[in-house]
């Protein structure tokens, strides 16, 4: 009976090891692809707000719907990934982005791209929420960090390669922001199909469908939402009641959740302090990363009046300095506590949105605004991979889709939110005609003086973000110390 067992276990073993780094790829290549769709967009939203003659409230929603619709779907995905299966959610999202990425390049009008970019947010979730789910399964957790830190690795790449190929495809046309994402969603959609597997146990696919607890948390963020950019970019008059609706439906939708049988969100999980704050620092982290690239798109192509390409070459920085602490924390976060760089990165971020805060203006130098900005993009490195790395390894194998989807969730819950305060902050301060042709990229032949509320909402908004980061840093300082974990069998 012994001798089978023994002689069949290097083969698992070699399975194992070999699907691990398939794994990672699929992932990697997810993670590419998004980071760069985001910055493609952003950095073409000047060009869409000439082309297709819209107002800015528009614009944003172009931008904010791939982002709220993600935010409404990713936590119920996370928990029916522990259900039904990662694969099939995973290769199913590759396929609707790709889709909705087609479609969306061939549209003029507004409110049908808006509703494409919801659909690409649909896939987007099906991504988000199973990509450190999948790469949990497949690894030891001893190896964990090395492997998350290398799906932040591809994110900083594509955070890099994302507003230069947005600036040299929005000369061609904004249409081929999205259209460039057709191929790697194809590729994405086969190499997914034909190489991802389920490791991980299925729970009761049973459990009754939380239908109140989704429609409670969709209704309730999307009118807070809307409610929120409404009145930070035209007016507040008459969201009142938009705001109230949408802070009821998820108060409802907290005590839902803790009543029914199988709530799509755990709250039993946030009774570990570690996962708590660990999610907390995620969230902000998200609002102070997404906001930075948001200003300083309008900075250099608005203020400034630098073209498309120039300037996706200029927000380079930051994910330059993701690029290069990314794998290098996923590794130390298996080595030693990884408390401590996420405290090294949150002050090192902390800084240098203080020293933004501090000098940023019209005439400024941009290599000290570089400097500053790659520090930034170190503190993101040095936090990102040991965060998810920590989030992921406090629960139980068959909660990690359930884990993935929270964590994904305050991640895109920060980017909308990042905009839509970001963006009020600035358009409180300067005159709408002004605000109208710093946005459109038209306001480099406007005198200084003019553009002097512009430069004074940024420095507030960045000393905002120097807050939050802050708060973000002493949040780190009050995680517990991490209990010791079995090492688990491959």
């Amino acid at each position: 009976m012994s001798t089978p067992t023994s002689s069949s276990t290097p083969v698992k073993l070699h399975e194992r090891f070999a699907y691990k780094w398939l794994a990672l790829s699929v992932t990697s290549l997810g993670a590419l692809m998004a980071s760069m769709n985001s910055g493609t967009l952003i950095i073409a939203l000047p060009t869409l707000l000439r082309d297709l003659h819209t107002s800015l409230l528009n614009l944003i929603w172009i931008l904010l719907a791939y982002n709220v619709t993600q935010t409404v779907l990713v936590l119920n995905v996370g928990r029916l990934s522990d259900m039904l299966g990662r694969k099939r959610l995973y290769v199913g999202g590759f396929a609707v982005f790709t889709l909705a990425s087609l479609l969306a390049g061939f549209t003029s009008s507004v409110p049908l791209l808006i509703a494409l970019r919801a659909l690409q947010g649909v896939g987007g979730a099906f991504l988000l929420a199973n990509s450190s789910a999948i790469v949990t399964d497949a690894f030891p957790r001893q190896e964990l960090g090395l492997a998350i830190g290398t799906n932040q690795m591809m994110v900083a790449v594509g955070s890099i390669l994302g507003p230069i190929i947005g600036g040299a495809l929005t000369a061609l046309g904004w249409k081929w922001v999205f259209w460039f994402n057709v191929p790697l969603g194809l590729l994405g959609t086969l190499w997914a199909a034909f190489t991802l597997r389920d490791l991980a146990a299925k729970r009761d696919s049973g459990d009754p469908f939380d239908l109140w607890g989704n429609l409670t948390y969709a209704a309730g963020f999307a009118l807070l939402m809307i409610g929120l950019s409404q009145g930070g970019i035209q007016s507040w008059n008459g969201v009142l009641p938009l705001l109230l609706a949408g802070v009821a439906g998820l108060v409802l939708f907290v005590v839902i959740e803790g009543r029914v049988r199988a709530p799509m969100l755990d709250l039993g999980l946030f009774r570990d302090r570690a996962f708590s704050l660990n999610n907390v620092m995620a969230f902000l982290n998200s609002v102070v990363r997404m906001a930075l690239t948001f200003l300083f798109v309008f900075y250099f192509q608005g203020a400034k009046g630098i073209d498309a390409v120039v300037a996706g070459v200029m927000l380079s920085p930051v994910a330059v300095g993701l690029l290069l602490a990314s794998p290098f924390a996923g590794r130390l976060a298996d080595r030693i506590d990884a408390r401590r760089l996420l405290q090294w990165g949150l002050v090192l971020g902390t800084l240098a949105l203080g020293g933004l805060a501090l000098t940023l203006g019209l005439h400024t130098p941009y290599w000290l605004i570089a400097t500053l900005m790659f520090v930034s993009g170190l503190g993101n490195g040095l936090f990102n991979s040991p965060n998810s790395s920590l989030i992921m390894g406090t629960v139980a194998p068959d909660r990690r889709g359930v884990a993935a989807g929270m964590r994904s969730l305050l991640l895109s819950a920060g980017g909308v939110v990042a905009i839509i305060f970001t963006l009020s902050i600035v358009v409180s301060e300067v005159p709408r005609d002004v605000m109208l042709q710093v946005f459109i990229g038209l306001s480099s032949n406007l005198p200084a003086s003019t553009l002097a509320p512009f430069i004074s909402g940024l420095k507030t908004a960045f000393w905002l973000l120097t807050a939050l980061s802050a708060l973000s840093a002493v949040l780190a300082y009050l995680l517990p110390t991490p209990q010791p974990q079995p090492v688990e069998e491959q």
